[in-house]
């Protein structure tokens, strides 16, 4: 029996890296004195996100930072023996990417560009083209950044390449138009909340699932980090507060558990997932 601590931040990160990071580090810090295992924080935690889905602003992007730079540098120094998932904005020669990286004090273990894209995001990232999953001192893990996670397929590949657990960095707002008054009532906390569960549930694997809180530009965050077991319960939240959600597991046997009597994955049938063209025939 191996069990593991499992942390999911909420939390406010806006342009300044250098403010960002120094918080990211005590956070870090924090947790290693809690024993976490697996911290993952919300996306674009260096340096922010943007501030418009509709209409980026192109002067006022967050920065783009080098992936071999000094900020993911201390975040390896100081991650030691914890596993740590993180996002930022990418530069890769006159390319931006929205990217997450997973490392240990021994360096990058993984890391994904974000491959959906929501209304104009397009304008201010380019958009990744894979979902793979990788080894880590918690177990194979995969990575998906907020929009990924509406697609079963993304969570799906991930499961089919072995991974036991799903990091979902997020930098999700409540609704962009018809906001609710207050966010637990917001269609997009339900949606949120719904997309975790089922990408656990379908592929019976954990989620970990952090999400950015506060306001940037024209966007509200809507915070609902938490962990989601294979059966689709969520174990630990922080609801529409910032915090950290946190559970302790032991991840093999409570996938095995869910996976004994019906397995989702040996009993795919992707034979039959087609259109049958036949029938669209006039």
């Amino acid at each position: 029996m191996t069990t593991v601590t499992l942390g999911a931040l909420a939390a406010h990160f806006g342009r300044d890296v250098d403010r960002g990071l120094s918080k990211a580090l005590g956070i870090i810090e924090v947790a290693a004195r809690d024993n976490v295992d697996l911290l993952v924080f919300p996306d674009a935690s260096i340096g922010g996100y943007i501030g418009d889905l509709r209409a980026p602003d192109h002067y006022e992007l967050p920065p783009a930072l080098d992936p071999d730079g000094p900020e993911l540098a201390a975040i390896i120094a100081a991650a030691g023996d914890m596993t740590v998932c993180i996002g930022y904005t990418e530069a890769d020669a006159d390319r931006r990417y929205n990217t997450a990286v997973c490392v240990s004090g021994d360096g990058i273990l993984g890391r994904h560009r974000k491959v959906h894209q929501p209304a104009g995001e397009s304008e201010a990232y380019c958009a990744g083209d894979s979902f793979r999953a990788f080894d880590t001192p918690v177990g194979r893990l995969g990575m998906l950044i907020d929009y990924d996670k509406t697609f079963p397929e993304s969570a799906r590949t991930l499961a089919l390449d072995g991974a036991r657990i799903v990091a979902g960095l997020s930098a999700w707002p409540a609704s962009v138009t018809d906001r609710a008054a207050r966010l637990p009532a917001d269609r997009q906390s339900r949606l949120f909340d719904l997309y975790d569960c089922a990408r656990a549930a379908e592929n019976q694997v954990f989620v970990v699932s952090s999400n950015l809180t506060g306001v940037t530009g024209s966007l509200r965050f809507l915070g609902q980090a938490k962990v989601v077991g294979p059966g689709g319960e969520i174990l630990a939240t922080t609801r529409s507060k910032g915090g950290m959600a946190q559970v302790s597991v032991d991840v093999d046997a409570e996938i095995t558990r869910a996976r004994r009597v019906l397995d989702h994955l040996a009993e795919l049938r992707p034979d039959v997932y087609r259109v049958d063209e036949s029938l669209t025939e006039d």
